[in-house]
């Protein structure tokens, strides 16, 4: 890396850090759950703009990483990174099996198939009143790391912080690794990849199960910024909200999942005053973005930087 470059990176770093220092309680409720949707749609994006699988499982791998920590910290009295892991291993085995269908199943087949398996596990929750309390919810409790409470939204941003910047280095390494080529080979014709040796089953597979760990660990961190988590927060109006954060920041664009997580979590928050309004700007923004802009705000931006390149050189 240049110099200049890690003197933005160092920049970068230190503008992040510095938020809980300045703002209120409430938009420091914001900014936590921008960083929660920016996992999220980090995961999301493996599967839907990467690996190009049409796909709905995301808000299960969001319920069963949430229902998973809560279970874990509140019922099984364990410590928070035993509870953290535990949701990332239960993440990732849901997501090899929503995999299998995907081995067989194309486009809309397969998003009914993942639809139904989101929808079976909420009805899970409800009726496992035994050990997710069902309709009521179940609580979830403040925790230590290391012996240092961690019970504030300041002290949980720097948590946050932390894990949506391992889970985007874990992204972006994947994605420039073999495995990241495979990803994108397969994406672009499967019959081909697999005649070049590539083993497009394995690919997806792996794909699928990334999805699942990232995605849990953001659930995990919802559940711990709301205290408390039911049903009702895992249900079709999450994974719409999932596809259009993907959509409107830019299909297989990891700067993209961060831009639409920004977007549509502060957007809502500054028209919320304006009864109806928000609705408004959130369908007529999806709508033009699928029109006009296919890869979302990250290619927009990544098109007007080539046209003042090109103006630069001219």
């Amino acid at each position: 890396m240049s110099r200049g470059g890690a003197a933005a990176v160092a920049a970068l770093l230190i503008l992040l850090v510095l938020p809980p220092f300045f703002v209120d309680d409430y938009v420091q409720f914001i900014l936590d759950l921008i960083l929660v949707y920016v996992m999220v749609s980090f995961g999301f994006n493996i599967v839907l703009g990467y690996a190009g699988q049409l796909a709905f499982a995301n808000a299960a791998f969001f319920g069963l990483g949430a229902y998973t920590l809560a279970i874990c910290l509140g019922r099984l009295d364990w410590p928070f990174p035993a509870a953290l892991f535990a949701a990332a291993v239960v993440g990732g085995a849901a997501g090899l099996l929503v995999s299998l269908p995907a081995l067989r199943l194309r486009a809309y087949y397969l998003a009914i198939i993942t639809l139904a398996f989101g929808e079976l596990l909420r009805w899970t929750y409800v009726h496992a009143s035994g050990l997710t309390r069902g309709s009521s919810g179940l609580g979830v409790p403040a925790i230590s790391i290391f012996g240092i409470p961690v019970a504030s939204d300041r002290a949980r941003y720097w948590l946050f912080l932390a894990l949506a910047g391992l889970t985007l280095w874990g992204s972006a390494n994947l994605l420039r690794s073999r495995f990241g080529r495979a990803l994108v080979a397969v994406r672009g014709n499967e019959a081909a990849a697999a005649a070049m040796g590539l083993a497009p089953a394995v690919v997806k597979i792996g794909a699928f199960a990334w999805s699942g760990v990232v995605v849990a660990i953001g659930g995990a961190m919802y559940a711990l910024l709301l205290g408390r988590i039911s049903p009702e927060s895992f249900g079709l109006s999450q994974l719409l909200l999932h596809f259009s954060i993907v959509m409107i920041g830019g299909l297989g664009s990891l700067v993209g999942s961060v831009l639409g997580a920004v977007i549509l979590t502060a957007a809502p928050e500054l028209l919320r005053d304006i009864p109806g309004l928000e609705e408004i700007i959130f369908s007529l923004l999806l709508i033009g973005v699928l029109l006009f802009m296919p890869k979302g705000v990250a290619g927009l931006l990544g098109r007007l930087a080539l046209f003042r390149e090109r103006l630069y050189l001219t």
